[in-house]
């Protein structure tokens, strides 16, 4: 085929053997949108001239009846040989009767499957890794960890008193007293806390039981026994469940037997005691502390209960004492002339009816060495704040009081099931008992009362 002379115009009907000179030659007529340039030798290769100026390069065909067109780029960015070697490459499919598009469809689904696989690989490892570092961070939670996200979960659920005793079992002393020289001694679960939980195991526990009950048995018996069930509640949480024995390592003979059995207590106040106890309390200084004294051996209630006590508890019109009972909640017991007496004296500082000006709280701390000096003073050994619990049951005695009538005042359970379900006593009938047992210890103490006048206005004759 003849190569056309440079001025010479291109047939554009007829395919040619393309030059660089032809295709910069070429334009495209005013009254046409585009022409097409064919190549001679690439049957299908094309290059597209527009109006504008642009050239690009084409190839078409017929793949199963249907028409194919590809766009090969721009000339001359793209040369007369690439745009014939891709021609060359996409009729060599095209022949055997595969479409480009679908093949490329195929490659471009089997391109993302491998990148999605990567992906979820990448992401599976990642999870691996959290999982991994996560069940790290679990394993390597210490007791005391723990101990804190149980205190914080069970905290609405205990009362004061409770949650004071977790507390002090655990704490890490070292806090300078109130009084005197010195400072508070680590509470008995303070090296434990330390531990990782998964490291609690039975010997581990047994061997702090019988240290620390060489030293303080009783307090270390009242933290065994809440160890035991902070591990319950452990047990129970799918976080920590998986970090302890499938048996409460905290339940076994050899801690039992080295922390021991609680002895009864026997402390209590005897008759001809009274007079000497009551003189003795009254010379304490601290008024308020002589009143919190008397109150708790007349009220028969436990220490804490009575220093819980608020102005708000006290009716004085309908003469009844509510009590923040730590096992039941709440109870009413009467208000005795005496207490009602004792209470009246009182300055009212705040909201607590046993007030302190120095105390954080704003009530009084349980003042047992102000009661072990009045019982130094009145010659009387070993009684305990809790002892004048005891001691006002035990002088019930001498009255013959229905014993319901005495557990009903000190927050006792009924022991029988008439008492439980059938014996129900207004605070009338409580009060009956009540004041007589008041004044029959203040007439065994040689305290004569007026128990007619009006509180405030007494007067006490000792």
């Amino acid at each position: 085929m003849a190569r056309p002379r440079k001025t010479a115009a291109i047939d554009y009907a007829a395919a040619h053997d393309l030059t660089h000179g032809l295709l910069e030659q070429a334009t495209c007529p005013a009254e046409l949108p585009f022409v097409l340039v064919k190549d001679a030798d690439k049957k299908g290769l094309r290059l597209r001239v527009t109006k504008a100026g642009g050239k690009h390069w084409q190839f078409e065909t017929r793949v199963k009846g249907k028409l194919f067109t590809r766009a090969l780029g721009e000339w001359p960015s793209i040369s007369i040989e690439q745009a014939r070697q891709e021609a060359h490459a996409l009729r060599g499919l095209t022949e055997k009767g595969q479409d480009p598009r679908e093949l490329e469809r195929q490659q471009e689904t089997a391109k993302a499957a491998v990148i999605a696989d990567a992906a979820a690989k990448a992401e599976a490892q990642r999870i691996a890794a959290a999982a991994k570092a996560e069940a790290d961070k679990v394993q390597a939670l210490t007791v005391g960890d723990v101990w804190a996200v149980y205190l914080a979960e069970r905290r609405p659920h205990w009362g004061d008193l409770h949650y004071r005793d977790h507390i002090r079992k655990a704490a890490p002393g070292g806090v300078p007293f109130k009084r005197g020289t010195g400072t508070t001694e680590a509470g008995p679960l303070f090296p434990l806390m330390a531990l990782r939980l998964r490291d609690l195991t039975a010997p581990a526990i047994e061997a702090w039981a019988e240290g620390e009950a060489k030293a303080r048995q009783t307090s270390a018996r009242l933290a065994w026994r809440i160890l035991k069930v902070f591990l319950g509640w452990c047990d129970e949480q799918p976080a920590y469940a998986g970090l302890l024995p499938a048996k409460n390592p905290a339940k076994t003979k050899k801690s039992r037997e080295h922390l021991g059995k609680a002895g009864t207590k026997s402390d209590v106040l005897q008759r001809g005691q009274l007079s000497a106890w009551f003189t003795a309390v009254q010379l304490n200084q601290n008024p308020v502390i002589a009143a919190y004294l008397q109150t708790l051996l007349l009220v028969g209630a436990r220490p804490g209960e009575v220093i819980a006590m608020r102005w708000e508890d006290v009716n004085t019109q309908w003469k009844g004492i509510t009590i923040r009972d730590k096992v039941e909640g709440l109870r009413v017991i009467p208000l005795t002339p005496y207490v009602a007496h004792l209470l009246s004296a009182l300055p009212r500082r705040n909201e607590w009816v046993f007030s302190s000006p120095t105390s954080k709280a704003g009530n009084i701390t349980e003042p047992n060495h102000p009661h072990t000096t009045a019982c130094t003073v009145a010659g009387i050994d070993g009684l305990t704040l809790h002892g004048l619990r005891r001691s006002f049951k035990s002088l019930t005695e001498w009255l013959e009081v229905p014993v319901g009538v005495v557990a009903q005042i000190q927050g006792h359970k009924p022991s029988a099931t008439a008492e439980k379900h059938y014996t129900v006593r207004p605070l009338e009938l409580l009060a009956l008992h009540h004041e007589k047992i008041e004044a029959w210890m203040l007439e065994q103490a040689g305290i004569v009362f007026d128990a007619k006048a009006a509180p405030g206005a007494l007067r006490v004759v000792a």
